[in-house]
């Protein structure tokens, strides 16, 4: 389980750790550009990319028009010939017009150039519920990417984290699909003061515990944090929150460990349940941990159903800390 330590270390924002990230990398290697729309004089639309219009000059931070094929394809053919493209999609909805140039041509580039080239390519988005935008702002589609051979999809959940993890995918020889949550841009957490890398496909345990694994990522993170805190507060259930992290590369390692120890497992993902990550997580645990299990594994997922634009309707789609909570107790038949 990582700790920050707090002498070494200060608090940052989410989103100024991803920012901190692209300074670093930018500095570090000639070959490291921003693009995507609003990203430079306005430092984009989350303010990630604030300030490096400033710092690196227009041809290294690159506002384009809203064209997100033509961004995606610009920058695949910038990594084919050996630069290293960092894409910023406002909204992960909008990665559906871009569907080709992910799919079909970076994530096929290596095997179809016989192993000669390769896409070093980021695409950072964002994605989830929160702030009422609506069925076409709020999904939360990694599912779509984790199902696609070539891609590696990154999820994180803390400042420290996005920052570290970021360095990776940026210094990564594949394409990194990025996935940032909405409502984490303003969170706060400890951040090292030096430089730090954290390796792709390496989970984190965010709260040790004997009684039940919780497998979550992204934004249910902070509300499965929640939850076990509630849940050793008022019914004396200790619970082991795991981050993948990384849902490409997954560490399968440290989740079959996490669970054989504990015996009981849930898994919370915001997207919807139907296809998604934690039906084939919830797999490997059948294939890898079956002896291990004391109960069923209970899945926490978002309802099948577009996200209304209603508040209080759109919270309802979602998992929720009570959610969470009830399912935990379920699993070891509290």
């Amino acid at each position: 389980m990582t700790d920050a330590n707090e002498s070494e270390s200060r608090t940052l924002l989410f989103r100024d750790g991803l920012n901190e990230a692209l300074r670093q990398e930018m500095a570090r290697d000639e070959s490291v550009f921003c693009i995507g729309v609003g990203i430079a004089e306005r430092g984009g639309s989350y303010k990630v990319t604030d300030g490096l219009l400033a710092e690196f000059g227009p041809k290294r931070c690159i506002d384009t028009p809203i064209a997100e094929p033509s961004i995606v394809g610009a920058a695949v053919g910038a990594a084919i010939t050996g630069m290293r493209p960092v894409v910023e999609i406002l909204f992960v909805d909008f990665t559906l017009l871009t569907m080709d140039q992910i799919v079909n041509q970076a994530a096929k580039y290596r095997l179809m150039s016989g192993g000669a080239r390769s896409v070093p390519m980021v695409l950072r988005t964002q994605g989830g519920v929160g702030d009422g935008v609506a069925a076409q702002h709020s999904q939360s589609l990694e599912g779509l990417f984790y199902h696609i051979p070539g891609l590696k999809l990154v999820m994180p959940s803390t400042p420290r984290d996005a920052r570290a993890l970021l360095v990776s995918a940026i210094r990564d020889d594949e394409p990194v699909v990025f996935l940032e949550h909405k409502l984490l841009y303003m969170t706060e957490g400890l951040v090292p003061k030096e430089e730090e890398v954290i390796p792709l496909g390496v989970a984190d345990i965010k709260r040790a515990g004997r009684d039940c694994t919780l497998i979550a990522w992204s934004n249910m993170i902070p509300r499965s944090l929640a939850a076990a805190a509630e849940l050793a507060a008022t019914h004396g259930i200790d619970v082991e929150v795991l981050d993948p992290r990384t849902l490409v590369p997954l560490d399968r390692q440290a989740i079959v460990e996490s669970v054989c120890r504990t015996e009981h497992v849930v898994i919370v993902q915001e997207a919807v349940r139907r296809g998604g990550v934690a039906a084939d997580i919830a797999s490997i645990i059948q294939a890898d941990a079956f002896d291990y299990l004391d109960a069923p594994v209970e899945i926490v997922a978002g309802r099948n159903t577009p996200i209304p634009y209603n508040r209080a309707l759109e919270q309802a789609c979602i998992p929720q800390t009570d959610d969470i909570i009830a399912a935990v107790r379920r699993a070891v038949y509290s």
